[in-house]
C-alpha cells in the first residue's frame, strides 16, 4: 500500500478594517460606528491550535544533531532539519487497531530507561500500562499522544525501508588455519588519526599493523561474515577459549575508521560480475574467484571495531545496545535519521512488499551511516541466519507516523 499524502495549508480568516470619513450628519456617523464593530467581530480570525510542542533532550547521532520540532509552516506542522511532520488523525495510521502491543510496550520501557525530555513525565504511565491490556494501551496512546505523518520538505511521504541483523558466529581466542579472521578493539590511537588507516592499510601497512597489536578480541572463519558484522556494527559470538572451553560474548559498535562505507555488492554488480547482490551470492562468487578476496574487500576502506560484552545465555531475547544506548527488541526497534526522529519516540511504521506487510508500533532506538533522511528506517529483525537472510533482501517503500505527547502533563 503506497500512496501519496499532500499537506493541507489553513489560512485563517482574513480581518475586516473599517474606514472612518468626515459625515455631516450624527445619524450617519452612529450607523457607522455600529456597523464597523459589528464587522470587526465578525471578521476576525479564530485561535489556531499552536504548532510548537517542546523539544527533546536526546543523544545525538554524530555529526548529525538530533530532531528539534520548532514552528510550523502551516497550520500544526512541524518543521524538521530534515523533513517535516504534519498533524493527522488517528484513523489514517493502517491497522491500528490490530497491532499486539505486547512486545513494542517492552520495547518502550526500554526507551523509557533514558527517556527524552517530551517523553519523560509520560514514561510513569507507560511503565503502568505495561500489565495493561492492548485495549487499554492503545485508548491512552490516542488520549496522549497526536500522530504526525513524517514527509520530505517536498511533502513526499513515501520513503525506504531495509532491515538489519546480528550476525552470530564462531570464533577462537587463538588464530588457526581454520579462524584467521580478526575483529579488533577501537586501537588506543583512533581518537587522534582521523582517518584512521584503511581497510588495505590495516593489512598491509607497518604502522596499522603495530597500532593493532594486542587489540584482537577474536578470529572468525570467513571474512565475508566479518565483513557482515562490521557492517551490522554488532554480533554474538561463541568463542573456543585457549583452553578449549567455549563462552558466548556480544560484540557492541566500538567506533569505525572514518572512512565513507561502499558497498561490494554494489561494485560486483556495476563490474557485471554477479546478478544477485545478496550476501549468499557475494560468498558463492568469492568461491568461485578466491584469487580476487582481497580486490573484492578493499573495495571498502570503512571498518567497524568493537567492544566485548559478556552474555548469560546464547538465547538472549535482548538484542545489542543502540544508538539511544538501550537494548534493542526484535521486530520493533529500528534505526533512524536522528535530525528527523528523535531517539525514544514511538513511531507507527506501514511498508507492504514481496517480503513482509509491516503495520506495527515502533521504537526509534538507532542509527546508522546510511540512515539519512526524513522517510526512512532500517529495521530491527534480530539475530542468527533466518533474520539475515531477512534483512540482506529487504528494501521496499516505507511510510512512518511519529506519535508525539499532546502536551506534558
Amino acid at each position: 500500500m503506497v500512496h501519496q499524502m499532500m499537506a493541507t495549508s489553513i489560512s485563517p480568516a482574513p480581518r475586516a478594517s473599517s474606514n472612518s470619513s468626515v459625515i455631516g450628519r450624527l445619524l450617519w456617523v452612529f450607523v457607522l460606528v455600529v456597523s464597523a464593530g459589528l464587522l470587526a467581530a465578525c471578521g476576525s480570525a479564530p485561535q489556531a491550535v499552536s504548532g510548537r510542542v517542546a523539544s527533546v533532550a536526546t543523544e545525538p547521532a554524530p555529526a548529525r544533531p538530533a530532531a528539534r520540532p520548532v514552528a510550523s509552516d502551516v497550520a500544526g506542522t512541524l518543521v524538521q532539519s530534515k523533513g517535516r511532520w504534519v498533524p493527522v488523525d488517528w484513523m489514517e495510521l493502517p491497522g491500528f487497531a490490530d497491532d499486539s502491543l505486547f512486545e513494542a510496550w517492552n520495547a518502550w520501557l526500554g526507551s523509557c530507561e533514558r527517556p527524552g525530555g517530551a517523553f519523560a513525565t509520560l514514561c510513569v504511565e507507560v511503565r503502568r500500562l505495561s500489565i495493561g491490556s492492548a485495549q487499554e494501551q492503545r485508548a491512552w496512546m490516542q488520549d496522549r499522544l497526536q500522530p504526525f505523518r513524517v514527509e520530505t520538505m517536498e511533502g513526499d511521504a513515501t520513503g525506504l525501508l531495509t532491515a538489519y541483523f546480528e550476525p552470530v558466529l564462531q570464533a577462537s581466542r587463538l588464530p588457526s588455519a581454520n579462524f584467521s579472521v580478526p575483529l579488533y578493539q577501537p586501537p588506543n590511537d583512533l581518537a587522534y588519526r582521523k582517518p584512521w588507516f584503511t581497510r588495505q592499510e590495516m593489512e598491509t601497512l607497518t604502522p596499522a599493523q603495530s597500532a593493532l597489536k594486542g587489540r584482537t578480541i577474536a578470529y572468525v572463519a570467513d571474512p565475508v561474515d566479518a565483513l557482515i558484522l562490521q557492517i551490522q556494527g554488532s554480533g554474538r559470538l561463541r568463542i573456543t577459549q585457549p583452553d578449549g572451553s567455549q563462552v558466548w560474548s556480544r560484540l557492541s559498535y566500538g567506533g569505525t575508521n572514518d572512512h565513507p562505507y561502499r558497498s561490494v555488492g554494489r561494485w560486483l554488480l556495476e563490474q557485471g560480475l554477479v546478478r544477485d547482490a545478496s550476501w549468499p551470492a557475494i560468498k558463492v562468487w568469492l568461491a568461485n574467484n578466491p584469487q580476487r578476496q582481497k580486490e573484492l574487500l578493499w573495495i571498502n576502506p570503512r571498518v567497524t571495531f568493537f567492544r566485548e560484552e559478556a552474555m548469560a545465555s546464547p538465547d538472549a531475547a535482548e538484542g545489542p545496545r543502540g544508538a539511544q544506548g538501550i537494548a534493542l527488541t526484535p521486530g520493533r526497534s529500528i534505526a533512524v535519521d536522528p535530525a528527523s526522529i528523535p531517539y525514544g519516540t514511538p513511531v507507527w511504521m506501514a511498508s507492504s512488499g514481496a517480503l513482509v506487510n509491516l503495520n506495527k508500533l515502533v521504537l526509534a532506538q538507532d542509527t546508522g551511516s546510511a540512515i539519512i533522511g526524513a522517510v526512512r528506517a532500517d529495521y530491527f529483525v534480530g539475530g542468527g541466519a533466518e533474520a539475515g537472510e531477512l534483512a540482506g533482501r529487504l528494501r521496499q517503500p516505507l511510510q512512518l507516523w511519529v506519535l508525539w505527547p499532546k502536551q506534558v502533563r
